[in-house]
């Protein structure tokens, strides 16, 4: 084996060990992979240790498992159906320092190392990692200074995700259902939620534990108290009419703790479960309390993978380089001849495109003759959020393109809009947005002159999920956006992440034909091959 100064070196990040396990890779301080368990296993908000993203991690890092020169596990480890996990990665990588990680730490370096900033608050907030479940730094050059820490309970991701399943949802994997429900409401019980978490007093919050009762261990666990306050007994469903008004009350009472925890500065940035509420992002902008906000994109447990290997290279091995993350397209890619091999292997028909020119063409023509598309190309996107390598497509001059997106493919609940994508060079001309936009992690504003273009994606009359795409971050996507908008004028494109009924992103040509025929998408571009219905 090379010696270590011959080489680059390798630090491999393992987080998300309880649920949504990750790995990611960084050679040299710069991060070359990163993908989720969950989209290679097919089981979304996989726990345990993540060993095919590993082995995806280190496909894509050209390194075999002996080459990794430490490993950052991200609290919290293992548990008690997992007990010889240690046997089983030293085993995995023979060679590996191993370096152990506090979560939040993960978190702040996730933030804070990628962001571009030379300085910044830091905020990391999440319902709980190991004991802390939010904290404070302040970043300057390499180095983040803990300033202060949040203990669970007292989060007010707590609260939100009580309210989460009060409402019928799943809490620790819908709360982004709650945050879009807020959107039709009005938060007319703000004050109660105010004063559950301590009233707008506190700037750290601490839970009134009266409003709870342990023995209802379903509907968020609330006691009388709670529901005398709202008007509802115990026993009782919730109203439909009163459902967005609880989530638009929950909502502005945790945004506000939020703005309070944050302060003020320069610049901020962001990470944990409560930085993927992009409603509370934009509030966070607006505030006036900083200049600029970044956000890392995948800033729930899977993004502790990377916070792992930035925290590995700045404070264990003290390296002062610094490289900010490029961009999110760091899962595995798949060539011409793998996928030609699943179509095969599935007997299905298909068309080669032998050109991007072709590719882009043919898409085009489908999206304004008004059909949907999924549009599969490049490396998979890592988090979340479809950034178009992963993507369903749909045209805003559809006027069926929302309905059919909803009803027939997505299957979900009306109060969900889609995102739209849009080149940088036409940004200015339809809307008001910040760099947050590049990762979908804020909501934009329309310009008066195009709200109704884009009606039936609006959120409340004037604000939209926007993701701004340049040609540097995706060259093909932008040339899509592009052409678009030399056909049909408008170069916008409705954009949801390329998944069904619950499952994880698409991340392999079988999961994306799968999924395109248990589906009403019209055709389905899979790298350069075109299937259609």
């Amino acid at each position: 084996m090379a010696r270590r100064e011959d080489r680059n070196m390798l630090i491999l990040g393992i987080g998300g060990w309880v649920h949504d396990g990750a790995a990611a890779i960084m050679r040299d301080g710069t991060i070359v992979a990163a993908i989720e368990e969950d989209k290679l296993s097919r089981e979304a908000h996989r726990g345990g240790l993540p060993e095919r993203a590993v082995e995806a991690c280190l496909r894509l890092a050209s390194a075999e498992p002996g080459d990794v020169d430490c490993v950052s596990l991200v609290r919290p480890l293992g548990g008690p159906q997992d007990r010889t996990f240690h046997i089983r990665l030293r085993s995995l990588l023979p060679n590996a320092r191993v370096v152990v990680t506090d979560h939040h730490d993960a978190h702040a370096a996730s933030a804070y190392y990628a962001s571009p900033f030379e300085s910044a608050r830091v905020l990391t907030l999440d319902r709980q990692g190991d004991m802390r479940c939010g904290a404070l730094w302040n970043g300057r050059g390499n180095a983040l200074e803990p300033l202060e820490d949040l203990y669970a309970p007292d989060s007010p991701a707590v609260v939100y995700s009580r309210v989460t399943e009060l409402l019928g949802f799943r809490s620790g994997r819908e709360e982004h259902k709650v945050q879009w429900l807020s959107m039709g409401g009005e938060p007319t019980h703000k004050d109660l939620f105010q004063e559950m978490m301590g009233g707008v007093q506190a700037r750290l919050p601490t839970l009134d534990h009266s409003y709870f009762d342990p023995s209802r261990p379903s509907h968020g666990a609330f006691g009388d108290k709670f529901y005398r306050a709202i008007g509802v007994a115990p026993w009782d469903p919730i109203p439909e009419t009163m459902r967005p008004d609880l989530a638009a009350s929950v909502h502005t009472a945790v945004t506000d703790a939020v703005l309070r925890l944050a302060g003020t500065g320069e610049n901020l940035c962001l990470a944990g479960g409560v930085a993927m509420n992009a409603l509370i992002v934009e509030a966070l902008e607006r505030s006036g309390n900083f200049r600029e906000v970044f956000v890392q994109p995948a800033a729930g447990n899977a993004g502790t993978a990377v916070g792992g290997v930035y925290h590995a290279w700045h404070r264990v091995f003290k390296r002062t380089e610094r490289a900010p993350m490029q961009d999110l397209f760091l899962g595995p890619a798949h060539g011409s001849e793998e996928i030609s091999h699943v179509l095969e292997n599935c007997k299905l028909n298909f068309r080669y495109l032998l050109t991007d020119a072709e590719l882009v063409g043919a898409a085009v023509e489908r999206l304004a003759d008004d059909q949907i598309l999924a549009w599969f190309q490049g490396r998979t996107e890592f988090g979340p959020r479809a950034l178009g390598n992963r993507s369903i497509l749909a045209s805003p001059l559809n006027p069926y393109s929302t309905e059919n997106l909803n009803v027939y493919i997505k299957r979900r609940e009306k109060f969900r809009k889609f995102a739209a994508s849009v080149p940088v060079e036409a940004l200015d001309e339809y809307f008001e947005t910040s760099a947050a936009s590049r990762y979908l992690a804020t909501v934009s504003r329309v310009k008066a002159a195009h709200r109704r273009t884009f009606g039936s994606a609006l959120l409340d009359g004037k604000r939209i999920r926007l993701h701004v795409v340049s040609r540097e971050d995706n060259r093909l996507y932008w040339e899509l956006l592009r052409e678009a908008g030399r056909v049909t004028g408008l170069p916008v494109l409705y954009n949801t992440s390329f998944n069904l009924f619950g499952e994880p992103l698409v991340s392999d040509p079988r999961a994306a034909v799968r999924s395109f025929y248990s589906s009403g998408i019209d055709a389905l571009f899979v790298g350069n091959f075109l299937l259609e219905k």
